[in-house]
């Protein structure tokens, strides 16, 4: 949840309905799922509400605390509050009266072919900001490091069912685009209130969702959900790269600025044998951090990310813990400044604060098969 103090308002990001992937037994929109829903604190009582997705399919709960910024839009100020999104959309409202910053339109999307599944017939798609990351699959989307990698990528979709975003999960299997893990996700975005700037971190996770019969005592559904991570060819990630990203967004224009990638997949060594030295980033989440001066990134190792083939050239708990800095970037470029080596990968957001006239920046490690710790840094 965020809270704006002054107006006494809380902001709470509301779940996908239960069951996440088919929604037979639960017909019509779901009123306050996958919902951006504003409550006066003093008295509990809703004060408005957006809701991001209709009907639920694809387990697009609203994934992280939204971020409240002042912004002046067309000559307009307006205190803000913009909601990061694993369908890679940030929905971006006045957070007094709940009106959306710029148009959502209502979109035709794909129908259902599940029996007794009645799929939204239209979904809120904003004018702006532009999506931060793929959206659907399309074959010009797909990994085209050299062409026999994009022939091999073709032909690993052909054997599911694919389309734009919103495409409902299907009994032989849907790639879903962002997948279940986004897009945006846990990590959030980081704002300047000095500029404006918004910064969310993304990343390329596709997984195909297949829905199912329950056998004897299993669930009292029609059907259920099942979903994975779905590899590339070669146990290399099925999108074009970059495969982590950091995207800057001007929240008073609703303009992108910049794209960097975030991590060196390039280093792993079936890149390497491919001769692919550009940086690709690394397919796992980032946390960005802002002060005054500039914009701090970390990222996590595979843990906590999907556990992605190795393709045989690497242990999978080597990439557990995989290539962890800290990077510092130019919040107005982009332009890496610098890069500092850490001795374990991200588990969750840096924070900041000052102590005995150091500034400090700390982030927890750690966690399944890698040493819980804090990490600190000074400036």
């Amino acid at each position: 949840m965020s809270a704006d103090e002054e107006l006494g308002y809380v902001y709470l990001p509301v779940s996908t309905p239960t069951n996440d992937y088919y929604g037979g037994h639960r017909p019509g929109d779901g009123l306050y799922g996958d919902s951006l829903v504003c409550l006066d604190a003093a008295t509990g009582k809703k004060v408005w509400h957006y809701q991001l997705v209709h009907h639920g399919l694809w387990d697009y709960d609203t994934p992280a605390a939204p971020n409240l910024i002042d912004i002046t839009v067309g000559g307009k100020a307006i205190k803000a509050v913009a909601q990061v999104t694993k369908q890679a959309f940030v929905y971006v409202f006045d957070r007094v009266t709940g009106e959306p910053v710029w148009p959502i339109k209502e979109q035709p999307v794909p129908a259902s072919n599940v029996p007794g599944e009645r799929a939204s017939k239209t979904q809120p798609v904003p004018t702006k900001p532009a999506p931060i990351d793929i959206q659907g699959l399309r074959d010009e989307d797909l990994i085209d490091l050299t062409p026999e990698l994009r022939k091999e990528a073709i032909d690993i979709v052909a054997e599911y069912d694919r389309g734009p975003l919103f495409t409902p999960p299907s009994q032989r299997g849907t790639i879903q685009v962002p997948g279940v893990g986004g897009g945006g996700n846990w990590a959030g975005a980081a704002i300047d209130p000095e500029t404006g700037m918004f910064y969310v971190g993304a990343y390329r996770v596709p997984f195909v969702v297949t829905l199912r019969k329950p056998g004897a005592g299993e669930s009292s559904y029609d059907f259920i959900g099942e979903f994975r991570y779905l590899s590339g060819p070669r146990g290399l990630p099925l999108l074009k790269p970059p495969f982590g990203s950091i995207v800057a967004i001007d929240m008073n224009t609703g303009d992108h600025r910049w794209r960097i990638p975030v991590g060196r997949g390039e280093l792993l060594p079936v890149f390497q044998r491919l001769g692919v030295r550009e940086r690709l980033g690394f397919l796992a989440r980032s946390w960005a951090l802002v002060t005054k001066t500039v914009l701090i990134v970390v990222q996590s190792g595979y843990f906590g990310a999907p556990r992605l083939p190795p393709g045989g050239t690497r242990r999978i708990n080597d990439l557990n813990n995989f290539d962890p800095h800290l990077w510092v970037y130019d919040k107005a470029s982009g332009e890496m400044l610098a890069e500092v080596a850490l001795p374990a990968n991200a588990t969750g957001a840096p924070i900041t604060y000052m102590a005995g006239g150091k500034q400090f920046i700390v982030f927890p490690v750690g966690g399944g098969p890698l040493v819980e710790e804090m990490i600190a840094v000074a400036l």
